[in-house]
């Protein structure tokens, strides 16, 4: 991540050296936690992709994490428009709170959209993979499979599309959406990164 820009943006005189950094989940845009860093704690940040900040309290860096394995893996960062205060866009790795909490404000760090919510059971699914489950079964039968999966619940959407029955035409194409979600684990990627695609394209 090139580290140059974002660091020579920032005032660090406004707060005495020290800013407020909020980080926010990258993929449910949920706040999780206020904290601060110096210009030391930002350039470590960076570099190690990893969030660190400076304690106040402890006048020392510290990493999120270092002690519970519960690491913020950095996905962006951003500043505000009078360059005093740091977004974070970060991956929790668990609960961010020291109480377990998943958040610092007591909240569920939960997407408020189903199809959201539905990638992240597929993704653990793919993750930590269950006997019983379907998804689970698809993604051990291999990228092909899930592929082909894609492309008979696609030939049957279009069977359905050709009738008058809208329960079946629905439920056909809820079949295409979910193994699409599950093509898009198989392959590594998020709907967020399509949404992204569409959104270049609309602009």
């Amino acid at each position: 991540m090139d580290k140059s820009p974002i660091i020579n943006k920032l005032d660090f005189k406004k707060g005495n050296g020290i800013l407020p950094a909020v980080i926010q989940d990258s993929e449910t845009r949920q706040v999780l936690m206020l904290g601060y860093m110096n210009r030391e704690a930002l350039d470590r940040t960076l570099r190690d992709g990893r969030v660190t900040f400076y304690s106040r309290s402890k006048e020392r860096l510290w990493t999120k994490g270092e002690t519970s394995g519960n690491f913020l893996e950095v996905k962006g960062i951003k500043t505000d428009c009078d360059n005093d205060t740091i977004l974070v866009q970060a991956s929790p790795a668990g609960p961010v709170c020291h109480t377990g909490s998943d958040t610092c404000f007591d909240e569920t760090n939960e997407n408020r959209h189903f199809l959201h919510h539905l990638e992240r059971v597929i993704q653990e699914r793919r993750d930590e993979p269950s006997g019983e489950s379907y998804t689970s079964s698809l993604f051990r039968k291999g990228i092909n499979k899930v592929a082909q999966k894609v492309g008979e619940e696609a030939v049957e959407l279009v069977i359905e599309a050709k009738d008058d029955n809208d329960d079946l035409f629905l439920g056909e194409a809820a079949d295409l959406m979910y193994h699409y979600l599950v093509l898009l684990a198989a392959k590594g990627k998020t709907l967020n990164e399509v949404i992204q695609v569409l959104e270049s394209r609309h602009k």
